[in-house]
C-alpha cells in the first residue's frame, strides 16, 4: 500500500518517515506533501492508500483537501494530526470518517497502531466496494439484455432494474448502442471487462452520458450509451475512438455504432440499427467501426454474382491448369462482395465453401497431397474474422495449388496415395508404416523401400516433418495453445512434442512462436 504524508513542517514528515519500519506494517511506499494544494495533487497522481494528514496548514487546510480527495478517492483514509485540540475540526474528522485523531506530539506507537487500522478499515471497504460494483454490474447486464429486445411485455422489468440503479430512463432519454465482435474472448489471457467498463464510464462523465452493457455468445459485447441530451456527431466520434484503441490493443474487432434513438420505448431500435451494420462489417477489413453515414458512403456494387457460375469457371480454370483464368474469377469476387453491404455473411461463406471444395478436386485430380478435407475447410472458414481474411485465405490456397501442380506433376500414383493418407491422418498418435501399407495395399516392408528410392526420405522421416511443418503453421496462430498444438499433429506427450520439435527446428516451440509473433 502507498502512505500519502501531509504537513507543512518538514521536520515532522522527515521524523515520522526515518523512525517507522513501514514494510512491517504493510507499506511498500511513502509519499510527502507540504500542504493541501501539494498533497491533493499528489493524491491525484499517486493514489495512495492511507494519507496521514495534519490538519492546520497554509493555502489548503487538512479537513479541505479530505474533502475534496474524497470525491475521487472514496476508499482512501485518512488519519488526522494537530498540536490543537479543537472540537470543529474532531467533528469534521470524524464526519470524513477518519480512522483516528492524533494530537501532537505523537509517539510512534501511537502512530504505527493507527495505520494498521487504517490498513485494515481499507481493506474492508475495497472488498465492500468490490461486492456492491459486481451486484451493480450484474443488474446493469440485465437491464441491457432488456434493452434488446422490443419494448413492452418487459416494460415493468426495464422500469424496475432501472429502480435499483437509480437511473432516470424515460421518454427524453436519447439511447445510442455500441457492438463488438472480437476475438478477445479466445484468448487464454483476455483481460476482464470490468475493468474497462469503469474507465468508459469516467470517460462519459465529462459528456453527462452513462452507460450499461453486455456480453453475448462470448464473442460480442454491446453497450448501450444513453443521456438526457442528443449526443452531437464530435461525441459520438469521440466514444467511437475510444472504443476502437481499446479494443485495438488486445485483437482483431469489428464494431458498429447504431443510430440514436429517442425513448426508452425506442431503445431497441438503435441495437437492431447496430446488428444490421455488424453484420455487415464482415465485408470490412478488421478493425473497423461502422456507422450508417460510413455504410451508405460505400459504393453500390450490382452484381447478380449468384446468377453467375463462378464455382464452375474457377473449377474449370483449376482443371486447365490456368492460374490467370482462376485469378480473374477470384478478382471478380473480391470486387463484388468487398465493402458491399447489400450482401449476408452466410451465402458467400458457402460460395467460398464450394470454391475451397474446388481446390480439393483439382487437388486429386493433379496427384498433389495436400492438407484439405471437408471438416477442415468449414474450420478454415469459420476461423477467418473477415472477409478480406476469407478471400486471402483462399487466393493463399490457390497459389500454393499452381505452385505443386507444377513440382508435382510427374510425381508417382502410389507416392500420391501415401502422402494423401498421410495429410488426412497425420493428427492420429497411432498413424503408423502398417497402416499405410493397408492403404495403398502394398507389404509393408515394400512400401518402405519404395518411398525411399522414390522420395529419398523414409515413411518415418517425412510423417516426422509434415508434422512439424503443421506445427509451425499452427504456433504462427496466438489462438492456439502449444500444449493443444501437440495433440493436433499427433503428440500426446508434450514433453516429447518440444523435443521432436527443436530438433527439427532448432528452437523450441515457445522460442519459434516468439520469433514468429514479433
Amino acid at each position: 500500500m502507498k502512505l500519502l504524508i501531509v504537513d507543512d513542517e518538514e521536520l515532522t514528515r522527515t521524523g515520522v518517515i526515518s523512525s517507522l519500519d513501514w514494510n512491517s506494517l504493510g507499506i511498500t511506499e511513502v509519499l510527502q506533501a507540504d500542504d493541501g494544494v501539494h498533497g491533493l495533487e499528489t493524491a491525484r497522481l499517486c493514489k495512495p492508500e492511507i494519507v496521514l494528514c495534519d490538519v492546520r496548514m497554509p493555502r489548503m487546510d487538512g479537513i479541505t483537501m479530505l474533502e475534496r480527495l474524497e470525491k475521487f478517492l472514496p476508499d482512501t483514509v485518512p488519519i488526522f494530526m494537530s498540536g490543537y485540540s479543537d472540537k470543529e475540526y474532531l467533528k469534521a474528522a470524524i464526519k470524513l470518517k477518519a480512522v483516528n485523531y492524533i494530537e501532537k506530539p505523537f509517539s510512534l506507537a501511537e502512530i504505527e497502531a493507527a495505520i494498521r487500522e487504517a490498513r485494515e478499515l481499507y481493506i474492508q471497504k475495497v472488498h465492500s466496494r468490490r461486492g456492491e460494483t459486481l451486484h451493480s454490474m450484474e443488474t446493469a447486464s440485465r437491464l441491457a439484455l432488456q434493452l434488446t429486445m422490443p419494448y413492452g411485455m418487459n416494460a415493468s422489468t426495464i422500469e424496475q432494474l432501472a429502480r435499483d440503479l437509480n437511473l432516470t430512463l424515460n421518454g427524453g432519454t436519447y439511447f445510442t448502442a455500441f457492438i463488438a465482435k472480437t476475438s478477445l474472448f479466445l484468448e487464454s489471457a483476455a483481460p476482464p471487462m470490468t475493468d474497462f467498463y469503469q474507465q468508459f464510464q469516467d470517460f462519459l462523465e465529462p459528456f453527462h452520458m452513462k452507460c450499461i452493457y453486455l456480453e453475448k455468445k462470448m464473442q460480442y459485447l454491446v453497450y448501450f450509451l444513453f443521456s438526457q441530451n442528443e449526443p452531437t456527431a464530435r461525441q459520438l466520434q469521440s466514444v467511437s475512438n475510444f472504443l476502437c484503441e481499446h479494443f485495438a490493443e488486445f485483437g482483431r474487432y469489428s464494431m458498429a455504432c447504431g443510430d440514436t434513438a429517442c425513448g426508452i420505448s425506442k431503445a431497441y431500435q438503435t441495437y437492431t440499427s447496430a446488428v444490421i451494420l455488424l453484420q455487415s462489417s464482415y465485408f470490412f477489413p478488421e478493425n473497423t467501426l461502422l456507422t450508417t453515414v460510413e455504410l451508405n458512403e460505400t459504393p453500390d456494387v450490382q452484381n447478380n454474382i449468384f446468377a453467375d457460375t463462378p464455382a464452375a469457371d474457377f473449377a474449370d480454370a483449376l482443371s486447365h491448369l490456368d492460374n490467370a483464368a482462376a485469378q480473374t474469377v477470384l478478382q471478380r469476387l473480391y470486387d463484388t462482395f468487398y465493402k458491399n453491404h447489400r450482401f449476408l455473411q452466410n451465402p458467400v461463406k458457402d460460395l467460398y465453401y464450394k470454391l475451397f471444395l474446388c481446390l480439393e478436386d483439382a487437388r486429386h485430380q493433379q496427384k498433389i497431397a495436400g492438407s484439405g478435407n471437408v471438416e477442415s475447410i468449414a474450420e478454415t472458414i469459420d476461423d477467418c474474422f473477415t472477409f478480406p481474411e476469407l478471400h486471402q485465405t483462399l487466393l493463399d490456397k490457390t497459389a500454393e495449388y499452381f505452385e505443386k501442380a507444377e513440382s508435382t506433376s510427374q510425381e508417382n500414383p502410389t507416392i500420391f496415395l501415401i502422402k494423401d493418407y498421410i495429410s488426412k491422418n497425420y493428427m492420429n498418435e497411432t498413424l503408423s508404416v502398417k497402416d499405410i501399407s493397408t492403404h495403398v495395399f502394398l507389404s509393408t516392408s515394400y512400401v518402405c523401400t519404395f518411398f525411399k528410392s522414390e522420395t529419398g526420405q523414409t515413411l518415418n522421416q517425412y510423417l516426422t516433418e509434415y508434422r512439424m511443418e503443421k506445427a509451425k503453421q499452427l504456433l504462427k496462430d496466438a489462438r492456439f495453445k502449444i500444449s493443444d498444438i501437440s495433440s493436433r499433429v499427433g503428440y500426446s506427450d508434450g514433453n516429447y512434442f518440444g523435443k521432436s520439435f527443436k530438433k527439427y527446428s532448432g528452437l523450441s516451440p515457445s522460442e519459434y512462436r516468439e520469433q514468429n509473433l514479433q
